[in-house]
C-alpha cells in the first residue's frame, strides 16, 4: 500500500468520525462537510469509502444518518431499507 493511500484512509477514518460528533452535537451542516470532504479525498486518491461509512450517509444530501434521528431503518424480505429525511433511500442485504 503507497504511503499516500495509508494517509488519505486515515484522513477518511478521522472524518468520519468528526462527523459523527458533530451530528450528536446537533451540527448537522458541519457534518455534512465532513462528509463532503471524506469523499472527495477518497475519489482523488481513487479509494473506496469504508461500509461503515457508505451505510451511515445519504448519497443525495451528503448528511451523516442517524437513525430516529435524521433517518429510519426498516426491514423488507431479506434487506434493510434507510430512507433519510430528503425522501433518498438506499438498500443494502442483511449481515
Amino acid at each position: 500500500m503507497a504511503d499516500g493511500e495509508t494517509i488519505a484512509r486515515e484522513r477518511i477514518e478521522r472524518l468520519e468520525s468528526l462527523a459523527r460528533e458533530a451530528v450528536a452535537a446537533g451540527e448537522e451542516d458541519r457534518a455534512r462537510s465532513y462528509v463532503r470532504r471524506a469523499r472527495r479525498v477518497a475519489e482523488r486518491h481513487r479509494l473506496r469509502l469504508p461500509r461503515s461509512f457508505e451505510r451511515s450517509t445519504c448519497d443525495a444530501c451528503d448528511t451523516y444518518l442517524r437513525y430516529g434521528y435524521n433517518a429510519r431503518s426498516r426491514t423488507q424480505s431479506g434487506h434493510v431499507v434507510v430512507t433519510c429525511d430528503c425522501g433518498a433511500q438506499s438498500r443494502y442485504p442483511y449481515e
